[in-house]
């Protein structure tokens, strides 16, 4: 068999093996995933999750999507839990702890340390008969049969189990407290994510300047005003109110036309009843607006005043795509 081949094959093996093991885990949710999840979901405490080798690993990602879903979480390393970081543990605390056998020394070492300060012990292991599935208060089973890995050694199959269930968890949690997108948009600030979820359409429009004529402007300095502006827009207004917009493409369709500009005012080539946004908008459904109408511009606006405009470059700028 060819190197290219060889490669190919174990690829494919490797990951239809591990599905195969993820999509039996649907028969492990059982009562005492209910009843675990119900006790994290009602615990006025922060989940501590802890391991050892590649289980700490896993332990370390699934704290990450707690904190990211609105469920306060910390990683606790077993083997340092013992030797004095076991007063990360507070009252009200429920503990998650990951073992695949359940029998490792550290973990028979610690689980009785955990109970006496009698937190709710939630044991996520493959082997409920071990000692951490016989001690656990609830126990979440992620066996598999085998590993990835062809002497059955090396932890892969059995991690990304252990990983799915935390997951499951997290989402479990995230459905029952309601988590929206504007609650994970305080978690994730940064990044293109951050703006897709926070970033509105005012911050937007105090970036540009704001072209406005009224009704009976000129044609001439309604050219003037776009090009000033450099939006290759302008709103339309009577009374401080919008009654249409003017594009540079309704510019060039004009001076097709028409022979002869003098005498033409801004109400005879706007649009009228132009798209609108409150600029309370968040950023990514300006975007969403511009795209379904295949239109570059919207006009904001705030309690139906006329504020400024949202410019499709602008949105790519920003990275909301």
């Amino acid at each position: 068999m060819k190197l290219s081949e060889q490669i190919i094959s174990s690829a494919k093996e490797t990951i239809s093996n591990e599905a195969k093991a993820i999509a039996n885990l649907e028969n492990y949710i059982d009562e005492e995933f209910i009843k675990a999840v119900e006790v994290i979901y009602r615990s006025e405490g922060r989940v501590v999750v802890t391991g050892i080798g590649k289980s700490a690993i896993i332990a370390n990602k699934i704290v990450a999507t707690l904190n990211s879903t609105g469920t306060p979480s910390i990683f606790m390393h077993a083997a340092d839990a013992i030797h004095g970081d076991l007063g990360i543990v507070q009252d009200n605390d429920v503990v998650i702890c990951i073992s695949k056998s359940g029998d490792s020394p550290e973990i028979k070492v610690l689980v009785p340390l955990i109970k006496n300060f009698h937190n709710v012990l939630i044991g996520l292991t493959g082997n409920k008969d071990s000692f951490l599935g016989k001690q656990a208060d609830y126990v979440l089973n992620s066996y598999v049969e085998m590993e990835a890995c062809p002497n059955n050694l090396a932890p892969t199959t059995s991690t990304t189990a252990q990983m799915v269930i935390g997951d499951a968890i997290a989402v479990c949690l995230l459905n029952l407290k309601g988590f929206s997108s504007r609650d994970f948009a305080k978690y994730h600030p940064g990044g293109s994510l951050g703006k897709k979820l926070y970033l509105r359409v005012s911050d937007i429009v105090s970036q540009n300047m704001v072209p406005m004529v009224s009704a009976e402007t000129d044609v001439a300095n309604v050219i003037i005003e776009i090009s000033e502006k450099m939006l290759g827009v302008t709103a339309v207004l009577e009374n401080d109110r919008i009654i249409g917009i003017i594009t540079d493409g309704d510019i060039r369709r004009m001076l097709k036309d028409h022979g002869e500009i003098k005498g033409l005012k801004a109400r005879d080539i706007m649009s009228a009843d132009p798209k609108t946004i409150e600029q309370d908008t968040l950023a990514v459904v300006a975007m969403e607006i511009l795209e379904k109408n295949q239109i570059s511009q919207l006009l904001a606006v705030e309690n139906g005043k006329y504020t400024g405009v949202v410019h499709l470059h602008n949105l790519i700028r920003e990275g909301i795509l």
